[in-house]
């Protein structure tokens, strides 16, 4: 079969974890990226997706493969995480957010989905933020709760056409983003491990591995799954 994946972010972490396993299944690798995916047989397009003007000229060229796929797996995982809160946020910060997180996903939904074929299917990559908030991640938690209303509302919207949408809540991942936002060290690791009953770090391969089942199950549709090793509520 001519399977095809787009990915937004592909070039670390989650992203490239997936990409590296829709390749090994056989599948034609798209990624939208600002940086490149080094994995060979990814076909990268570099893009801002914050930049508002991203889609112009793009079009044509990323849709012509796709017409002739037999499905398609479109996974919205690129995402702009800033530390603020309700005094901090500025107007221009919650705008570049949210052209990344909200914006950007269904600006290729739009563009996509006449291409998709049966069995297709439209995954977000959410957070545990979102279905619930911590302080200082005020604009991310406002974006990830936005991508769960959009996956429901896409599976509302795609009634009848065989086409399958959820959403996939990563926990506490060993992804560079995380470490962006609590700092380098094996501390700062340890102190998230003991917030998980399973006492570790998430690993990205497996939250690909839970996109790839995702995508291949089309009973798993309009739900939301946290894969996150079992978080200690307190």
């Amino acid at each position: 079969m001519n399977n095809y994946l787009v990915i937004t972010g592909a070039s670390r972490g989650i992203g490239k974890a997936t990409a590296k396993l829709f390749v090994s299944e056989g599948y034609s690798v798209i990624n939208l990226s600002r940086n490149q995916c080094d994995i060979d047989g990814v076909i990268n397009y570099s893009i801002d997706l914050a930049d508002s003007e991203w889609p112009i000229g793009f079009e044509a060229e990323l849709i012509k493969p796709l017409q002739q796929a037999d499905r398609i797996c479109l996974i919205h995982n690129a995402a702009l995480l800033l530390k603020d809160s309700i005094d901090s946020l500025k107007a221009e910060n919650l705008r570049k957010v949210c052209e990344v997180n909200i914006v950007a996903p269904q600006r290729l939904n739009r563009l996509i989905l006449p291409s998709m074929k049966p069995q297709s299917s439209i995954l977000y990559i959410g957070s545990t933020l979102s279905e619930k908030a911590v302080g200082n991640s005020y604009s991310y938690t406002l974006s990830k709760h936005a991508g769960i209303g959009m996956m429901r509302s896409n599976c509302q919207d795609l009634v009848g056409k065989q086409i399958h949408t959820a959403a996939i809540c990563p926990g506490f991942t060993d992804t560079e983003m995380l470490r962006e936002h609590i700092g380098e060290g094996a501390e700062n690791s340890l102190q998230l491990a003991e917030k998980v009953t399973q006492k570790r770090l998430i690993e990205p391969q497996e939250i690909a591995k839970t996109l790839f089942f995702c995508s291949e199950n089309p009973v798993i549709n309009g739900a939301v799954i946290h894969a996150n090793l079992g978080q200690v509520e307190s």
